[in-house]
């Protein structure tokens, strides 16, 4: 049992030499984002990433609404098959829909049909392999690794084309999927699903309830990703499921705490970065 506290420990000792000069030579790293909030917080760490040496080249869409607010980056755009009214107008249903209507359970998201947006979002990485020129570039710079967002999938999928390490920076992954690619042990009795609004300490029909919660993730999860996987099928020329996308992933920079999110079971390329979801801090007024 003392080996994964161990390695626990040692990994992030070990990823901070890495970036701090003259521990390491400088890599090149491919990074691969998700629009929105998202960017808001990994964008100072690929800047932080490329102050200390590290050739960061960032792959974008032509149409987005914040990627394209970053310096001292070699970006790289590639066209949408939708503009960014058609995003807009989507996204606006589906933050309507959400703001009038609580989601009463995971299922509930995932299969509302305001979820048009999303859709729109996955259908990018198609846009990035048909630009044919973009791919010959990402094939002729090896780069080192890449590091995604995985929400959209399109970075795992680019790491799985390209066959490069992954490093995922996100505060978690809808339904089952970070569980089951990690391999880490589901733990149901004392560990409450995403939306049942149960605590850590549940009565036996709670602890009842999660295992249905759970049982209907893995039922109709696939469902939400159906888009993105068919287009990642197509991509990888061979059937992709979201297991085998998320479990290639070599380190999770997860940006949670147990101070707000239940302990559970984690594997030694599990990193907790719980803070860098705080804004930056700014001086306090006179």
């Amino acid at each position: 049992q003392m080996a994964p506290a161990i390695l626990t420990g040692f990994l992030p000792l070990c990823m901070c030499l890495l970036l701090t000069p003259g521990f390491a030579e400088a890599g090149k790293l491919l990074v691969v984002p998700m629009d929105g909030s998202h960017w808001f917080t990994m964008r100072p760490v690929v800047e932080k990433l490329a102050h200390k040496g590290h050739e960061v080249v960032l792959v974008i869409p032509e149409v987005n609404w914040y990627l394209g607010s970053s310096f001292n980056l070699t970006v790289k755009t590639y066209s949408t098959s939708y503009t960014l009214e058609n995003l807009n107008s989507e996204f606006q249903k589906f933050s309507d829909f959400h703001w009038k209507t609580q989601p009463r359970s995971l299922l509930h998201m995932l299969l509302n049909p305001s979820n048009k947006a999303f859709d729109y979002l996955f259908s990018h990485c198609k846009s990035l392999f048909e630009d044919t020129k973009l791919v010959k570039y990402l094939k002729e710079s090896s780069f080192d690794a890449v590091f995604l967002d995985p929400f959209d999938m399109c970075g795992l999928i680019v790491a799985k084309y390209l066959s490069l390490p992954s490093v995922v920076f996100t505060r978690g992954v809808f339904c089952h999927y970070l569980e089951e690619s990690t391999q880490c042990p589901i733990a149901l009795s004392y560990v409450p699903r995403d939306f049942s609004g149960f605590s850590d300490v549940m009565t036996f029909g709670q602890r009842l309830w999660n295992h249905i919660r759970h049982l209907e993730e893995r039922l109709f999860c696939h469902y939400f990703f159906k888009n993105v996987l068919e287009i990642a099928s197509e991509i990888l020329q061979t059937t992709v499921t979201a297991s085998d996308l998320f479990s290639q992933i070599s380190i999770w920079l997860l940006r949670r705490d147990f101070v707000l999110n239940y302990p559970k079971p984690v594997m030694p390329n599990m990193v907790f970065i719980g803070g860098i979801n705080c804004a930056e801090a700014k001086p306090l007024s006179k």
